[in-house]
């Protein structure tokens, strides 16, 4: 297949559309970000990237801390809406109906409508041109018990999640086409691989349908 060649530019996709929420009190903000991503396993560490002249940008950097809050499909006009708008000039939590609930280590607030939360630590900042990367440490995690499991285990395929694809929204399917490693699986572990997916997959149609 021909390919052509195009200028250098920022169309990696797709890439997670998340709510990042900072500050406390009266000057908690949501700043919408898809510049976002996992550096690091052991500690846990994620990056997020923000242009200087967004109002969050000082926020973070004078707080040291932010929580990133994935979004689902309920949530995407309210993260579209809060990444076109600035908290200078809007209340963006009152405005779309999203609600604080206190974090586990930090101080600035999760948002309670988001499926999955997690709150970071700034541990430097990096000067990149458009954007400074914010690098943090992840030092704690709240998800939403309807995505958790009977084995305690989180489950993002129930999360409804959307993915941003060079500028547009779309859901994540959830159909699962594979699992890491599944490309060298031998026959009998795939056997029992798709048997314990198929029973679990009966297993929360049973239990959503008593809900």
């Amino acid at each position: 297949m021909a390919k052509k060649v195009f200028n250098p530019g920022t169309i990696l996709s797709p890439v997670p559309a998340v709510m990042v929420s900072c500050g406390s009190g009266e000057d908690a903000n949501i700043i919408t970000i898809a510049w976002i991503g996992i550096v690091n396993s052991d500690p846990p560490m994620t990056y997020i990237s923000v242009r200087k002249e967004r109002h969050s940008y000082d926020i973070i950097k004078n707080s040291g801390e932010f929580v990133i809050n994935l979004v689902n499909e309920n949530l995407t006009f309210a993260a579209d809406w809060c990444g076109v708008k600035s908290g200078r000039d809007f209340d963006k939590w009152k405005e779309q109906k999203l609600t604080k609930a206190e974090a586990s280590v930090v101080k600035c607030p999760i948002i309670k409508e988001s499926p999955l939360s997690l709150e970071c630590k700034v541990k430097d900042i990096i000067e990149l041109g458009s954007h400074d990367m914010f690098l943090a440490e992840i030092v704690s995690i709240s998800a939403d018990e309807s995505i958790v499991d009977e084995k305690n285990a989180i489950r993002l395929d129930r999360a409804k999640l959307v993915a941003y694809n060079h500028g547009h929204y779309f859901p994540l399917k959830r159909t699962e086409i594979g699992r890491f490693g599944y490309s060298v699986m031998k026959p009998k572990t795939r056997k029992r691989y798709e048997a314990e997916k198929n029973a679990e997959r009966r297993r929360y149609s049973r239990n959503k349908n008593k809900r």
